[in-house]
C-alpha cells in the first residue's frame, strides 16, 4: 500500500522527533560556526513545519499524476527545494523562532545538518522501517 497523505505527514514528523533529534544532538557540537542547541533545534521545528505544508504541496501535485504517487527518485531529490526554500527564509530573516537571525545561522551547518538528518531518514523510510515495521505499509504509512 502507499502512503496516504495522513500517513507520510505522520511518518514525517515522528521520523523528525526520533532522527531529526538525535542526529541535532550529535552533530551540533562539531558543526562549522559553532552553532548552539537553541538555534539548531529551531531550524529542526522549522523543517518540521514546512515540511508538512509541503507534503501538501506534492498531494496536490500527485493528482496530477496517473498512479497519484512519486517515484522514488522524486522523494529523495525533494530535498533539494525543502533545503533551498529554508536557507532562503534564513537569508530573508523570515525564521521569527525564538530570536533566531538568520545571520547567526552558518549556511554550511545547516546544510550539513539537514542533509544528515534527510539522508537517515529516507534512508530509513524506504528501507529498514518497511521491514520491521510491515503495519506502516498496510496502514498507508500512518504512524497512530
Amino acid at each position: 500500500m502507499l502512503p496516504t497523505l495522513n500517513g507520510r505527514i505522520q511518518t514525517r514528523l515522528f521520523m523528525l522527533a526520533t532522527w531529526g533529534v538525535f542526529w541535532t544532538l550529535v552533530l551540533t557540537p562539531i558543526l562549522p560556526g559553532d552553532p548552539d542547541y537553541r538555534i539548531t533545534f529551531v531550524l529542526l521545528g522549522v523543517v518540521a513545519v514546512l515540511g508538512v505544508i509541503w507534503e501538501l504541496i506534492y498531494h496536490a501535485l500527485m493528482q496530477f499524476r496517473w498512479e497519484k504517487d512519486w517515484p522514488t527518485f522524486f522523494g529523495f531529490i525533494t530535498c533539494i527545494n525543502e533545503g533551498a526554500l529554508i536557507i532562503l527564509l534564513l537569508r530573508l530573516d523570515l525564521v521569527p523562532f525564538l530570536g533566531v537571525d538568520g545571520s547567526d545561522v552558518d549556511i554550511w551547518a545547516f546544510v550539513i545538518l539537514f542533509l544528515v538528518i534527510w539522508m537517515s531518514i529516507w534512508v530509513w523510510t524506504n528501507g529498514p522501517m518497511r521491514i520491521f515495521n510491515v503495519h506502516w505499509r498496510f496502514f498507508g504509512g500512518r504512524i497512530v
